[in-house]
């Protein structure tokens, strides 16, 4: 039995699935520059430089492109206020036009003192370079010139699904049911992607409103991959990690116990369809105290199909097909499941959202048993953590052996994953 059963999605008969600004909230674990002794001029050689060049196999490890800082500052006219699109933990992004390719891009300037870190960069720089999908954010190059530390991504001209859903503007029109699901498709697919095509698996560990990038045509995109980590591999059912990621959005067995698997993510993905479903935020201090954490509130309305209307965005005014509604709030329930087995895989999700409006009402979803206060003061308390030298090492060597990994199943495969 499929875990849609709701939704008639058997293997058996399912159809072929179609192919397939930046801010931070409350984004944990901290890290203080680190102190080392500063190179002359003329041995100055950054990780990512180094990581640039040959492999022990013959291999690069980096396909992106290498820009000077004086190119990027060219680019955003000296990083003017003008040219800010967002900001947030790990520093400011800028909208600018590179001369040498041509392109308007997102420049993302990494804040020394701030959440994101080397670490952060060298896992995103290393871990775009090879994956490719159309439902992740390209990369289009980074600069790593000295201490500075910026990344150029492809320039996404509608922002962040947050911008849309979560902070609109005097006069902004909502953001209508069908974009929703549209949005909610393309991430499902992204998440897919990392968890069933990229070799080794990739957990995202950081979705959220936010990290969803969108185009002119409300085309949806995954974004910043600094917390990413390398999925379990053979007989191994979980990878083992300090819980770090965005309060509100992380599953409970993973704030519990450390312990990280693909699920984790597909929680993930449960509280940002719930947020599209409701137009709450997940953690939201503004609001009562029983309202204040999105799927705890959601959760006893999850229990009575009576009650799924409860749950719909007064934005909307009603203006959305009853069925599809339904089938997203049992699927968003499904997904927010606390005993992390109990909830389907991302191709599961993928499927059940290909298919809205095309099948049966869904069947009544599972109770949803919220995050403990124990287990919310856990990540909280994380959020002050520094990332020691050790683990900063062994991220790195993950993000370097997956490149190595990927690049040598690509070969032997002939193809490129997309």
């Amino acid at each position: 039995m499929g875990c849609f059963p709701c939704l008639q999605l058997s293997q058996n008969n399912a159809k072929k699935r179609p192919k397939s600004r930046f801010s931070s909230n409350l984004r944990p674990a901290a890290t203080k520059p680190h102190s080392r002794q500063q190179p002359s001029p003329t041995s100055r050689k950054s990780s990512v430089e180094a990581a640039d060049n040959k492999d022990d196999n013959g291999n690069k490890n980096i396909t992106s492109q290498s820009f000077s800082f004086r190119e990027l500052a060219t680019a955003t006219r000296n990083f003017r206020q003008e040219c800010l699109i967002g900001e947030g933990g790990f520093g400011r992004v800028y909208r600018g036009k590179i001369s040498k390719i041509g392109e308007v891009v997102a420049i993302k300037q990494l804040d020394r003192n701030g959440l994101q870190g080397n670490r952060e960069f060298l896992v995103e720089v290393l871990m775009l370079s090879l994956l490719h999908h159309q439902n992740l954010v390209n990369l289009i190059g980074y600069c790593a010139d000295g201490e500075q530390r910026l990344l150029v991504y492809e320039y996404m001209s509608l922002g962040s699904l947050e911008d849309h859903l979560l902070d609109l503007r005097r006069g902004q029109p909502p953001l209508a049911w069908s974009s929703r699901m549209k949005i909610a498709l393309h991430a499902a697919r992204g998440l897919e992607y990392l968890h069933d095509r990229a070799h080794p698996p990739v957990i995202y560990r950081d979705l959220k409103s936010s990290n969803i990038l969108l185009d002119e045509d409300f085309n949806a995109k995954l974004s910043d991959f600094g917390l990413a980590k390398l999925g379990p591999v053979g007989d191994k059912s979980h990878v083992s990690s300090r819980v770090m990621g965005t309060y509100g959005y992380c599953a409970p067995e993973y704030q519990r116990t450390g312990q990280l698997t693909v699920k984790s993510d597909v929680y993930s993905f449960g509280v940002v369809l719930l947020e599209m479903i409701t137009g709450r935020r997940a953690i939201d201090t503004s609001k009562r105290n029983e309202e204040q954490t999105l799927v705890a509130w959601a959760g006893p309305m999850f229990k009575k199909q009576s009650r799924y209307s409860e749950l719909a965005d007064p934005l909307l005014q009603g203006d959305y097909p009853k069925k599809s509604f339904n089938q997203a709030v049992a699927i968003a329930a499904m997904c927010l499941h606390d005993d992390a087995s109990a909830r389907p895989l991302m191709s599961d999700v993928v499927s059940a959202l290909s298919f809205l409006g095309d099948t049966a009402e869904p069947v009544i979803a599972s109770p949803v048993t919220p995050p403990s206060p124990q287990a919310a003061r856990h990540v909280s308390e994380n959020h002050s953590d520094e990332v020691n030298k050790t683990e900063r090492e062994l991220a790195i060597s993950e993000a370097k052996e997956w490149c190595t990994k990927s690049r040598d199943q690509q070969v032997s495969e002939g193809s490129v994953y997309r």
